[in-house]
This record gives structure tokens, sequence and C-alpha cells, in this order.
């Protein structure tokens, strides 16, 4: 079993950074993708960016050029979100999300609040 949990959000002023940890421990997650989503009040969860065990990147178009995902050089389950230039509409909980490519197996965090006030 994956326990993924995340760390770092918080109340921040437009204009201004955070950066969010995410850990998934347990078993070994093999060749994976980890991930970022959103859930603001009312809409549906969203990707938010997500990295490959190889380092390949995606992002929402919301996010491009704000937000940079990474992984932990010397932890295949460790990733980063570092969300510069905030704005208000990022409000929102931020789930780590960690899938095993080999299972399909997906795994969830808690969630973190991330408030970005105008």
């Amino acid at each position: 079993q994956v326990q993924v949990v995340e760390s770092g959000g918080g109340l921040v002023q437009a204009g201004g950074s955070l950066r969010l940890s995410c850990v998934a421990s347990g078993s070994t997650l093999g060749n994976n993708v980890m991930g970022w989503y959103r859930q603001a009040p009312g809409k549906q969860r969203e990707l938010v960016a997500s990295i490959s065990s190889g380092g390949y990147t995606n992002y929402a178009d919301s996010v491009k050029g704000r937000f940079t995902i990474s992984r932990d050089i010397a932890e295949n389950n460790k990733v980063y979100l570092q969300m510069n230039s905030l704005k208000p509409e990022d409000t929102a909980v931020y789930y780590c999300n960690a899938r095993k490519l080999m299972t399909s197996t997906t795994y969830w965090g808690q969630g973190t609040q991330v408030t970005v006030s105008s």
C-alpha cells in the first residue's frame, strides 16, 4: 500500500509564491507518474501538473510559465510544485496523486489548502 502526504499549503497574497511538497511512502512505486491536481469550491478537480519517472512534465495551460513541478533527484517518490505569481483563481485544495504505470493503480493524498488573497 502507498500513502501520499502533501505539505506546504497556506495563505499568500496575489503575486506571491508557495512551494508544495508530496511524499509517497510504503510500497515501491516503480515507474510512475506523480502529479498535482486542484479543486476549487463548486468546481471539478483538475490536473495542474504531472511528472513521470523519466522527468517528462505536463502542465495545465492556466499555470504554464508560473508553476514548476519537479522530482527529488535522489528519491523517486518525492515531488514538488513551485508556484509563483499566484493569482486569486489559484485558490483551491491541492491534491497529490501517484500512479503506478505497471498496474495503473492510483493513490491520492488528503489535500492541502492554498488560498491566494487579492
